[in-house]
């Protein structure tokens, strides 16, 4: 569809007159109004298709665009994104926004490490720039997707002024809702399309908000309309409560002693969070606790433990000593074993940060210095304590959602989402049962009245399509195409 002549797209007008201050008042979030000049206006709509990869061979055969939509009243933040059209039918096929978590971790990671076409080569670094592969499962075999780097400061995200750089979730939930429409009105030919919201980990808290805004808005009557279908989260983060649950996993999974468990269930009383530090035997099972399970990937047990985000730089110098010729930029990720997942996380940083690179995906210069896969060091105002009441809303409104969980993920048990789901209260339509991919069992599935279905992926870790591409696939062909698990 992007290869055809576009068609006139609607006045950027009739979605910012409609889309009012009094509009983020509500959510107590006042945004500043500033006339923009004719330069800016234009740069806040820049969108290019990109033919080729550096690192891939050949010209890419999928349609990838990359561009900014400025957000905020005052376009002051200028959103990155990647869309990538659905390799089947566009024409047909929905469209999924998707987010990644952190929160402040890219899309590219969505795109590159979970669900996107290409995937980084698992060969050692050698100092050049690292090669690209296709990835055969996925999710764009079925659904156009848009990758978003938001909120800002995230990936190529950048802010135009010192106010705009502030982050809290409600700033992400509009500017999230005003990047869609914006982006429907420069391609009215998916103005059609069923729409879905997507992400995993801490996007759990963020999305089911988005979503509520994006219907609000429709009932409001924004332009463009968005044929909101529904949502999906992975291993979501929602009442933050979610440590909670670590202890039942960890029991459940053999990791500590019955004895340890009947203690920490007595002596805590199921509250392992806040604990009051004059519980003396409380703090002392948790403590044994963390002894215990230290050791262990967080994000999936059963994989090993990898250093993947820190300061060390023994890396660089033994690199530095192997190809004395080459130019190693300047990174704060350490060099894990090749057989660690966060190999790829680490591969991430130096493709994002190659001259070569930027230019392909149309980075305007000087709009960021290094890039990087999260950035966690800036302050995020977590003013959504849970994102529960907004899945009871969405359940209401009658739209579609799955939720998914790795199994093996010990960050955000899938404990901890059975049972904010089972509080929702709504009968069971399709009750527990297994479900397959090649004839082997792929992980477990329960459907709800309110068109709520959950999923286990078996084996899976806290990204679940990273550890299971080839199940994740088909689970999520099967959900958007309106068939059971």
């Amino acid at each position: 569809m992007l290869r055809e002549k576009r068609e006139s797209a609607l006045k950027m007008g009739k979605f910012s007159s409609s889309y009012s201050t009094s509009d983020f008042v509500h959510f107590g979030v006042l945004l500043p109004f500033l006339l923009l000049s004719q330069l800016f206006f234009q740069l806040a709509w820049c969108g290019s298709i990109v033919k080729f990869l550096p690192g891939l061979e050949g010209p890419l055969p999928f349609v990838l665009e990359t561009g900014y939509v400025g957000v905020g009243e005052s376009e002051d933040v200028q959103a990155f994104y990647y869309f990538i059209e659905s390799e089947n039918n566009p024409k047909e096929d929905p469209l999924m926004l998707w987010l990644t978590g952190g929160p402040g971790c890219s899309a590219f990671s969505g795109l590159v490490i979970e669900i996107g076409p290409i995937a980084f080569k698992n060969e050692e670094y050698n100092g050049s720039l690292p090669n690209l592969v296709l990835r055969p499962h996925s999710w764009t075999k079925v659904s156009s997707i848009i990758f978003v780097d938001l909120p800002v400061s995230t990936g190529f995200t950048y802010a135009t002024t010192e106010f705009a750089t502030q982050r809290s979730d409600w700033i992400q939930v509009h500017q999230v809702h005003q990047f869609l429409r914006k982006w429907l009105i420069e391609h009215p030919n998916f103005l059609s399309t069923d729409v879905y919201i997507g992400g995993d980990s801490y996007s759990g808290i963020t999305i089911p908000a988005i979503v509520q805004e994006i219907s609000l808005g429709n009932e409001k009557g924004l332009q463009p309309w968005i044929n909101l279908q529904g949502y999906l989260l992975g291993n979501p983060a929602t009442t933050r409560r979610h440590e909670n649950y670590r202890i039942s996993f960890a029991h459940g999974m053999g990791l500590i002693s019955d004895e340890l468990y009947r203690s920490l269930q007595k002596n805590c009383k199921g509250e392992y969070i806040n604990v009051d530090t004059k519980n003396v035997l409380c703090s002392r099972n948790i403590e044994t606790f963390n002894e215990v399970t230290s050791g262990l990937s967080m994000v999936n047990i059963l994989d090993p433990s990898c250093d993947w985000l820190d300061t060390e730089t023994s890396w660089r110098r033994s690199l530095l000593k192997k190809y004395p010729r080459k130019n190693f930029l300047n990174t704060h990720l350490k060099l894990p074993s090749l057989n660690c997942r966060s190999y790829a996380y680490f591969l991430c940083g130096y493709w994002a940060n190659d001259d070569s690179v930027r230019s392909a995906l149309h980075i305007r210069k000087g709009t960021i210095g290094k890039w990087r896969r999260c950035t966690f060091n800036i302050p995020n105002k977590e003013d959504i304590s849970s994102s529960y009441e907004y899945h009871v809303n969405l359940s209401r409104k009658g739209y579609r959602s799955l939720i998914y969980s790795g199994d093996h993920d010990m960050k955000i048990p899938f404990l901890e989402t059975q049972a904010w789901i089972s509080s929702l209260n709504y009968s069971i339509v399709d009750d527990w049962r297994q479900w397959h991919t090649d004839g082997q069992v792929a992980g477990y599935t329960r459907t709800y009245s309110n068109r709520m279905t959950f999923a286990t992926v078996k084996g899976g870790g806290h990204t679940a399509p990273e550890y299971k591409p080839e199940e994740c696939l088909a689970m999520f062909r099967r959900w958007i195409s309106n068939k059971a698990l």
